[in-house]
């Protein structure tokens, strides 16, 4: 399974700041919010990744990231000149995953919690049909949500309704089978003109082949779109990686424990990152 991860479009929600920055290059705490959700990749086992961003952005990505050999990973790029919404971002990488399965996250979505990565790698391991997430919330307006019957079994989804049908929203991260770009493709517009991710699995929906995976209590989905998420997701990562030690979304460690690179390549990536402390956890873990 390849990865896509789709960051622009909406940083429009962080004006004027994102008049001078792109808002995945701005940092949650100590890195780029991009390494959050391609941490995510890595940690279902991903290491072929697209990341498609505005003609004005795309250069800092590729200037930070690079062809992502130094991380055992390959990196492709692409340029999204509209946000004309989520699938579309299926239908630009279509060439990219080569007519097989492919997972894709939003640049602005981080999550954090026990199992994570066991629950990212059965979804990965889907052979037909989609995978979504579903996390409880207190108002779910803003968010596509999804119904359940008494069984458990999805019944409905819709996207930002005026009177959710359930708390359980749909973040940011899904799982497709290798008829995802022909699917996509054939979406029409919604009534706001854009290619709707809702739309797309409501094809899965309609064949009775989606499945969601229930993130339960005290698992952490963050989606920066604005100031004061973006605040509250540094202070999470803060609080998390002062009281245990442990980096989240170390992407130099996760390719390391995934087998991708060797402690030397660590220890070298490390020693490229000058004088900080996460360059210094890196080193600490190669030695």
């Amino acid at each position: 399974m390849k990865g896509i991860i789709l960051a622009g479009g909406s940083a429009t929600r962080l004006y004027p700041l994102s008049k001078a920055i792109s808002k995945q290059i701005m940092p949650v705490y100590d890195k780029p919010m991009i390494y959050y959700p391609l941490s995510t990749l890595m940690l279902a086992g991903i290491r072929e990744v697209l990341i498609i961003s505005t003609p004005r952005d795309l250069p800092m990505f590729r200037d930070l990231l690079g062809t992502g050999e130094q991380l055992g990973m390959r990196f492709e790029y692409i340029v999204q000149e509209y946000p004309n919404g989520l699938a579309q971002a299926f239908v630009l990488g279509a060439e990219f995953l080569e007519g097989g399965p492919g997972c894709l996250i939003l640049g602005d979505n981080m999550f954090y919690g026990q199992g994570f990565s066991r629950m990212l790698k059965r979804a990965a391991a889907t052979d037909s049909g989609a995978c979504i997430f579903g996390y409880y919330v207190k108002d779910p307006r803003a968010y596509g949500v999804c119904e359940f019957d008494t069984e458990g079994r999805v019944i409905s989804l819709e996207e930002k309704p005026e009177h959710p049908k359930s708390h359980y929203a749909v973040p940011g991260l899904y799982f497709y089978d290798s008829t995802v770009t022909a699917k996509a493709a054939a979406l029409a517009p919604s009534a706001r003109g854009e290619y709707e991710i809702t739309d797309l699995n409501k094809i899965y929906l309609e064949e009775g082949t989606l499945h969601v995976e229930l993130f339960g209590r005290g698992f952490a989905w963050l989606d920066t779109g604005n100031a004061d998420s973006l605040l509250e997701a540094g202070n999470f990562v803060e609080t998390i990686q002062n009281r245990q030690g442990f980096y989240v979304s170390c992407i130099e460690e996760i390719a390391w424990r995934n087998g991708w690179i060797t402690k030397d390549q660590l220890r070298t990536l490390g020693e490229q990152l000058g004088k900080t402390a996460y360059a210094q956890y890196i080193i600490d873990l190669s030695l």
